[in-house]
């Protein structure tokens, strides 16, 4: 799994930040209906509450797949500041920041600044987030953060085949990070969301950079670019899929990489787990054994293969076993008709003997043919 860091900040200087949230906060002399009135409780149980400071446009409001520029400050309880993005881009809906953040910002206008305050639940949760340039300002397990948010432009996503090739591989990447720091978090969900909007962006199915006044076809470079990005993100696609059982939709992920890179060792590693949880061993060996061979070292391929050599023999052997029991099982029937044809007894009925033996049959049958699947 590739780690890669946590989306870039841009940090506003805490001075200037400080500053315009004290003048904002000045409150105007409003009536206590008129100051309710901007307040919007977002889910109904008070865990995530927008409060307008500043009105702003008239109309407006970001919608899903809306490219929005915004400032924010976001602190704990005590006033500590553990947030700060300046002129910071977002794609409503595609929780590239905090997930309160976004799901409030569809509720502002531009120029609009807002209180919002998320619980721990829209915020970074039980887990917390640590700081690693400055402890201080890390989050601590079920902190409430309170953010100062300011929209600053909302713009409509641009069509793809106008978005140049340097915009495609930066927005595509920044998304792959993002999804990235959700799976680290076990967010397997917004990962996976992160990784298909990736995907999109990675795409090289509109093989044109540049306006519709100017289109040029990508260079080799640029597509053999993309194409190592794209096999990226459909490996980390597969991981997180995994990890919520969605084992169809994986073995598709790494499908994808295989189709491209048929010697991807994380591919064929993967595609090995998939299979193996899928319960079809006989199909897991031979990628497991063509992953060992490639990557001699993985400890992680050697024993899963050998996991499943060890499962595919007691199978054999189960299956060995039933086998034998049915052909036991036949003799004594066929014995005990012969004894009673010699003894005197009276004949076992034929069609109860062949019933038997209908039964014993179809059960072989029905093995086998699950053995051929």
């Amino acid at each position: 799994m590739d780690r890669d860091s946590q989306i870039d900040t841009n940090p506003i200087e805490s001075s200037n930040a400080s500053n315009e949230i004290k003048d904002e906060n000045t409150k105007p002399e409003n009536s206590e209906s008129s100051e309710q009135s901007n307040i919007i409780d977002v889910i109904g149980n008070g865990q995530l509450v927008k409060k307008t400071i500043r009105a702003g446009e008239e109309g407006f409001q970001p919608q899903r797949g809306n490219i929005c520029k915004i400032n924010l400050v976001g602190k704990l309880e005590d006033g500590t500041v553990v947030e700060e993005f300046k002129d910071y881009a977002v794609q409503v809906g595609d929780v590239e920041v905090v997930q309160g953040v976004d799901m409030s910002l569809p509720l502002m206008t531009v120029g609009e600044l807002a209180e919002i305050s998320a619980d721990p639940r829209f915020a970074y949760g039980s887990q917390g987030l640590t700081n690693e340039n400055d402890n201080s300002k890390s989050i601590p397990p079920n902190a409430k953060v309170i953010y100062t948010a300011e929209l600053l432009e909302c713009n409509d996503e641009e069509d793809l085949e106008n978005v140049p090739y340097a915009s495609r591989q930066s927005i595509g990447n920044h998304k792959r990070e993002r999804g990235n720091f959700w799976y680290d978090r076990g967010e397997y969900n917004m990962a996976i969301q992160l990784y298909r909007r990736s995907l999109e962006y990675l795409d090289d199915t509109d093989k044109y950079v540049g306006d519709n006044s100017k289109l040029e076809e990508f260079t080799n470079d640029q597509l053999q670019e993309l194409l190592e990005t794209r096999v990226k993100v459909y490996n980390n696609l597969a991981a997180a899929q995994m990890k919520i059982s969605a084992f169809d939709v994986a073995l598709t992920s790494v499908d994808n990489v295989l189709r491209c890179q048929p010697e991807n060792v994380k591919a064929l590693f993967r595609k090995g787990k998939i299979l193996e949880a899928k319960g079809d061993i006989k199909a897991a060996i031979p990628i497991l054994q063509k992953a060992a061979i490639l990557d001699p070292d993985s400890r992680a391929i050697q024993q899963l293969l050998s996991k499943c050599i060890m499962k595919s023999r007691r199978e054999a052997r189960n299956e060995k076993d039933m086998y034998q029991k049915m052909f036991n099982q036949t003799q004594k029937l066929e014995s005990k008709g012969k004894r009673s044809k010699t003894g005197g007894e009276h004949e076992m009925p034929k069609f109860k003997l062949w019933g038997y033996l209908g039964s014993i049959l179809i059960v072989v049958a029905g093995v086998a043919i699950y053995r051929s699947i």
